[in-house]
C-alpha cells in the first residue's frame, strides 16, 4: 500500500495557526470586549468605573454645569482656558491646563463650566480619579476613535513621595511611544503649584550626590502641563462682589451694609474669602431669610444666631 507524502512545512503552517486561534479564542475569554460608550448626544460627562473586567466609561446622569456668569475674580485664568479650549474643539494645537493654588478659588468651577460653552461644539467631560490613573491607557485607546472632544478632568490631583502612579500621567502627557489621542486633553486641579511635595531637606542637602536630579523629577511631571493657570487668595473687594452678585442672583432684597457686614463674618469664621466661602454664606443667608420672615412673607432683617462655622450648633 503507498503511503501519502506529508507535507510538513503546510502541517506546520497549520498547526501554529490553530495555536493562534486558541491563543485569540482564549484571550477573549479572559479579557472580555470593552462595553460600549454611552449615548454622547445625549450625555455631557463621563465617569471611569474600574473593575476586575478592565472598567468601563458610564454616563453622569445629572452633571453640576455651573453659570460660567458666577466665575468672578478669575477673569485672567478663564480667558487663558477658554481659548485653549476653543483651540482644542475646533481641532487646533492645544495645551494640557494645570490649575493650581488656593483652595475655593474657582478651579474646578471653571473646569466644570466650559461643558455650558462648548457642549454644542462636541465637547465632553470624563471625571477620573488619581487612584484610576494606571487606566489612562486603557481610557484613552476607548476614547480615541470617538468622533468627540474629551477632556479628562482629574480634581485636587497631587502625589505623595512614595507614589509611581504619577509616571502614568507624565507618559500619557508626553513622553511615551504611543501618540496621545487628538481628541483628548488633561485638566487636572491642585492645591499645590508641582503636584508633588518638596522638603527643605532637599534644597539644604542630604545624602544623595545629586539632588537637584531628585527635584528635577518632580517638577517633570507640572512641567509636561503646557498651560499652568495660578489661583491665588481673593481681596475683600472681589469677596464681596461675589457676595453681592449670588445674592442678587437668589433675590435677596437685604440691605448692602448689612448684607456685606453679615458676609465679613462668616468668612472670618471660615478663616477664608473665596467664592466657594461666598455660596456658601449666601446658601447659609437664603435659609436663614426663609426662616425669619413674617407672617405677610416679607423678609424680617432681625437674622436669627447663626450658627457657621465659628460657633458650636446649639443642642
Amino acid at each position: 500500500m503507498n503511503r501519502r507524502e506529508i507535507n510538513w512545512h503546510h502541517l506546520l503552517e497549520r498547526i501554529e495557526r490553530l495555536i493562534e486561534l486558541g491563543e485569540t479564542a482564549l484571550e477573549r475569554q479572559l479579557v472580555p470586549d470593552a462595553p460600549p460608550l454611552p449615548d454622547l448626544e445625549s450625555c455631557l460627562a463621563l465617569r471611569w468605573r474600574a473593575s476586575d473586567d478592565g472598567g468601563h466609561l458610564e454616563a453622569i446622569a445629572h452633571p453640576d454645569l455651573p453659570d460660567p456668569d458666577d466665575l468672578l475674580g478669575i477673569d485672567r485664568q478663564l480667558a487663558v482656558l477658554r481659548r485653549n479650549t476653543r483651540q482644542f474643539v475646533r481641532g487646533l494645537p492645544a495645551n494640557n491646563v494645570l490649575l493650581w493654588g488656593e483652595r475655593g478659588t474657582g478651579k474646578s468651577t471653571a473646569v466644570r463650566s466650559l461643558l455650558s460653552l462648548y457642549a454644542d461644539e462636541g465637547l465632553r467631560l470624563v471625571e477620573l480619579q488619581k487612584e484610576h490613573l494606571f487606566d489612562l491607557r486603557q481610557i484613552a485607546s476607548r476614547l480615541r476613535p470617538a468622533p468627540w472632544r474629551f477632556i479628562l478632568y482629574c480634581d485636587d490631583l497631587s502625589f505623595d513621595e512614595q507614589e509611581i502612579d504619577y509616571r502614568e500621567l507624565k507618559a500619557l502627557l508626553e513622553g511615551g511611544l504611543e501618540t496621545p489621542p487628538e481628541n483628548m486633553l488633561i485638566y487636572a486641579t491642585s492645591n499645590r503649584r508641582h503636584l508633588i511635595p518638596e522638603k527643605l531637606t532637599e534644597n539644604t542637602g542630604e545624602e544623595e550626590i545629586h539632588p537637584e536630579e531628585r527635584i528635577a523629577e518632580k517638577l517633570s511631571l507640572s512641567d509636561r502641563f503646557g498651560i499652568s493657570l495660578g489661583f491665588y487668595p481673593f481681596s475683600r473687594q472681589t469677596y464681596l462682589a461675589i457676595v453681592h452678585h449670588l445674592a442678587k442672583k437668589r433675590k435677596l432684597d437685604i440691605p448692602a451694609p448689612l448684607l456685606e457686614k453679615e458676609a465679613l463674618s462668616w468668612a472670618a469664621g471660615r478663616g477664608s474669602r473665596s467664592g466657594r466661602v461666598a455660596r456658601q454664606f449666601v446658601d447659609d443667608l437664603t435659609g436663614r431669610l426663609a426662616l425669619g420672615r413674617d407672617a405677610s412673607g416679607k423678609e424680617a432683617w432681625n437674622l436669627p444666631v447663626r450658627e457657621g462655622p465659628s460657633q458650636p450648633a446649639h443642642p
